[in-house]
């Protein structure tokens, strides 16, 4: 198993991790290490495939990450547990594979989950997937509990059983505290082919010994056949539910990606009646291509912190090819203004800048592709910013920023190799009208975050540029403070 594979059969996903050996494993790195396409500061896998972010939480004095991980190529195979730690949420160590799949409740792969410190240890939540021999699916809810030296070890059995209600397709617990207690939403799917978001209590903080509430009533709209990674964080007081409902009829709420990551705010959660009071209609998270499976808490300091993955299910993407795929966001702070979720990264990224630059229309002598450019479009204006341009800018990642109709729009359709074209390559993000507009924009390789008035909007999403894309073309900006951003990755 010396190749590198590009075409997965079942039986290549799911080979115990043992069985992957060390020339392969070496061999991976340096097809890897060659990629065009690897990120300066953003969170990627060291080789394999990285999607949802878990356990996101703060412990022994750092900053606790893990992301679904299979780390033998670029495809959905038999998933683990990668940890990372930090002390500044901006650069991060790869602590390893902290949940492997090694037990019967977890044989086929360690799904998604949550972590909470409870005591001197840090638990983790997770669904572990087993196919038996007929290859039904069976999905448990286990625990495993972290301690101070990074130690984990696995509760023996399963948290509860499984609920004879619901498919197969129940997982991703969010553990927090609430009302001196533990708090559990998780995602499912019923028995008529409908996605649920069900709550569960521990009244005694003994993860044991979770009680089944039944399912959160947050809307009256179907949620199409599945919802995926439920996460419930309180801001100002004011429950935040984030998800990603699989299936969502387009008339209920328009998007354009193959699933949503959606949100609500509501004025309170009543955990007697099991509801979200007074709750806002479903909104999209993120008006971009790429953000999913997006996970947030309610950080010790008061912040409620979110980090997501950006990539999307069932989606290829050219490094797949490569022995690597996907990427995280940059950690983002939640915040409530007049009702209206906003998202921004943290004041901790502000460390990332080195060298500022002054810029002006037309300004084409700048060639970097690991930046953050932030601008300002006057009321009634319309500017063009042309990201990862070829020299003659006659190609590249196109954003109009268009103040007069308070629209930004995002067009991947000319920056390098196209991809998950069924989908579209045009995305759009709108505002109040006739105002100022700032964006600060993060590039890195690959990948962009495009914050809209302070977080007001959001938009996000994966690029696979050519060699000669990496020039910054500015039409109509009067001025913009240009960045160099610190290399985090080695």
């Amino acid at each position: 198993m010396e190749k590198i594979i590009t075409e997965w059969t079942s039986e290549l996903r799911y080979l115990p991790y043992e069985k992957w050996n060390a020339t392969y494993k070496e061999n991976l790195k340096k097809t890897v290490a060659q990629s065009k396409w690897r990120l300066a500061y953003h969170i990627q896998p060291e080789t394999g495939l990285l999607n949802d972010p878990n356990g996101f939480s703060y412990f022994n004095g750092k900053w606790q990450l893990f992301y679904q991980s299979f780390p033998f190529g670029g495809a959905h195979g038999l998933k683990s547990w990668a940890h990372l730690t930090s002390t500044d949420l901006v650069h991060w160590e790869y602590e390893g594979l902290a949940l492997k799949p090694d037990t019967p409740f977890d044989s086929h792969g360690v799904y998604s989950g949550s972590a909470l410190p409870i005591d001197d240890q840090l638990f983790l939540f997770y669904t572990g997937n087993v196919r038996d021999k007929d290859w039904t699916r069976h999905a448990y809810q286990n625990g495993a509990w972290m301690d101070t030296n990074g130690t984990v070890t696995k509760i023996a059995q399963p948290l509860f059983p499984e609920d004879p209600h619901y498919t197969d397709d129940f997982r991703d617990p969010m553990i927090f505290p609430y009302n001196n207690g533990f708090a559990m939403v998780i995602g499912a799917k019923n028995l008529e082919g409908e996605g649920k978001i069900l709550t569960y209590f521990s009244a005694d903080k003994d993860v044991k010994n979770f009680k089944q509430l039944g399912e959160l009533t947050f809307t009256t709209k179907p949620l199409g056949y599945m919802v995926e990674c439920p996460n419930l964080v309180f801001i100002d007081n004011k429950p935040l539910l984030l998800f990603c409902p699989q299936g969502l009829d387009k008339n209920i709420k328009e998007y354009d990606n193959i699933f949503p990551n959606m949100y609500v705010v509501a004025d309170e959660f009543d955990i007697a009646n099991n509801e979200l009071i007074n709750p806002s209609s479903l909104a999209n998270l993120d008006e971009g291509f790429d953000v999913y499976a997006t996970q947030a808490f309610n950080a010790p300091d008061g912040r409620a912190l979110a980090v997501s993955w950006i990539g999307l299910p069932d989606i290829t993407y050219p490094t797949d090819t490569e022995g690597w795929s996907n990427c995280l966001s940059l950690v983002k702070e939640l915040t409530l203004k007049n009702g209206e979720l906003f998202q921004y990264p943290v004041s901790e990224t502000l460390n990332l800048r080195q060298k500022q630059t002054k810029l002006t229309a037309g300004t084409t002598n700048i060639k970097s592709t690991a930046y953050e450019l932030a601008v300002e479009v006057p009321a009634g204006e319309v500017s063009i910013l042309t990201l990862f341009a070829n020299e003659k800018n006659s190609r590249g990642l196109l954003l109009t920023i268009d103040a007069n109709h308070g629209k930004i729009t995002l067009d991947r359709s000319n920056v390098g190799i196209p991809f998950a074209e069924a989908f579209g390559h045009v995305r759009t993000a709108e505002v109040s009208r006739e105002k100022n507009i700032t964006v600060n924009i993060f590039a890195d390789t690959s990948v962009i975050e495009i914050y809209i008035n302070q977080g007001e909007r959001t938009l996000t999403g994966r690029f696979f540029p050519d060699t000669d894309q990496t020039y910054l073309h500015l039409k109509n900006i009067k001025t913009a403070s240009f960045y160099h951003l610190e290399r985090t990755n080695n």
